[in-house]
């Protein structure tokens, strides 16, 4: 048997698979307007370069679910980790879009396997009392490789250009793989049938369902919207911030997080998973709200500071990145549980599969809330954006408590 130290020195390559997958996704988005421009893409083909992730995770997340939770999900990570490592070096040898949209294809392959396989080996790995408190560990490091990438990507593009950057990114991949391949055992579960169906008609699965699917709208639109919304025009809705100040307040959102879910997961592990769901979408949705009025909040300061790098910002700027910091610790609260809840339910059943079914419920409304979002500030105003944004988070926390309260009792949701 196992001891909980030996686990612990697994865990440690698991987390830089997550921190490397998470740079690598972070630095193709940053880079994205680089390549737009270099190869000259237009019109359908600038859509592709985004839909060509998405058609790899998409293609990717169900058999690659089934195989892990089938076969060993060591070996699978390690070819994960390779095809990945094979997809940023595709990068350097880009010269034309049709290139382009297949690295992505292969990114997207990667991005999944890398994901999915590496928080279930995690999940596997960690004891039920300290399952979230992991989890919470391995997503902090990719909000660090958020932080990282969002400020570095462009930095190091602009001293040395495309290569070096994949250059680094596959040696990084390649000590991940050689982590995994020396220290994480091979995996001896094997789940019989298809574990995909079973999982999704499971009580607990469905009911957190009803929240994730809302909050997955609330989630995108946010996420896009506030950069949107601190960097374009008055005119338009927005703080017209410079593109400095963007940057810092997207990073603040990651930072935030990153901080709060080793902790937010440990007491998750003390005190129930759909309780901090609850807590941290709700808290979510009610700062959500607050964003359109930071403006008005931004007024009644009446300050201006001169900083570092940013220059001299106005008393708007401290208010939105108080905000975002906001919306990063809450979700911090939400997130580890909500893993860990499916880890749970998945463990000796189909872990993968769990967090796959995860995976695939965040899916429409992460594809459906841009078209929301480009609809709403074009025809309403960009104020309206969050309020949808926020009403779509409380909704979803009322549809999750009332369907417990139901099914399970209202004493259900510290038993969670």
């Amino acid at each position: 048997m196992r001891s909980r130290v030996t686990d612990r020195f697994q865990f440690y390559p698991l987390y830089l698979t997550r921190f490397v997958a998470s740079l690598g996704f972070i630095t193709l988005l940053t880079l994205l307007p680089n390549y737009i421009e270099q190869l000259g893409a237009t019109g359908v083909v600038v859509g592709l370069f985004v839909t060509a992730l998405g058609i790899g995770r998409t293609v990717a997340l169900v058999p690659l679910g089934w195989a892990a939770d089938r076969y060993d999900k060591r070996l699978l990570l390690l070819l994960s980790i390779l095809l990945s490592a094979i997809s940023y070096g595709l990068f350097v040898f880009v010269d034309s879009s049709a290139g382009f949209i297949l690295a992505r294809i292969l990114q997207g392959l990667g991005i999944v396997g890398t994901g999915i396989i590496s928080l279930a080996l995690v999940g596997e790995l960690a004891a039920a009392d300290e399952r979230a408190n992991q989890i919470g560990k391995y997503n902090s490091w990719r909000m660090a490789a958020g932080i990282i990438g969002t400020i570095g990507a462009g930095v190091l593009y602009d001293a040395f250009g495309f290569d070096p950057i994949f250059v680094v990114l596959v040696v990084l991949f390649v000590i991940a793989l050689f982590g995994v391949w020396f220290l994480v055992e091979a995996d001896d579960s094997a789940i019989e049938g298809f574990a995909f169906f079973e999982l999704a008609l499971n009580e607990r699965i469905l009911t957190v369902t009803s929240f994730r699917a809302q909050y997955a709208v609330s989630v995108t639109l946010v996420r896009n919207w506030v950069p949107i919304f601190v960097g374009v025009s008055v005119a338009r809705g927005g703080l017209a911030l410079s593109a400095t100040a963007v940057g810092a307040v997207v990073a603040t959102e990651k930072f935030t997080n990153m901080l709060g879910q080793p902790f937010m997961g440990r007491f998750s592990d003390r005190y129930g998973r759909g309780l901090f769901i609850a807590v941290g979408g709700g808290f979510y949705g009610l700062i959500t709200f607050a964003i359109p009025l930071a403006s008005s909040v931004g007024e009644g300061l009446r300050i201006s500071v001169t900083l570092p790098v940013l220059g001299t910002v106005p008393d708007v700027f401290f208010v939105v990145l108080l905000l975002n910091g906001l919306l990063g610790f809450a979700d911090s609260i939400r997130e580890p549980a909500s893993m860990a809840l499916f880890a749970d339910e998945g463990k000796g059943s189909g872990i993968t599969s769990s967090i796959g079914i995860r995976g695939l419920v965040w899916r429409p409304g992460a594809l459906l809330a841009p078209l929301l979002g480009g609809y709403l500030m074009d025809s309403v105003g960009m104020e309206w954006v969050f309020f949808i944004a926020g009403g779509t988070v409380l909704t979803g926390v009322l549809t999750f408590l009332g369907i417990i309260s139901k099914r399970f009792g209202t004493d259900a949701l510290a038993r969670w």
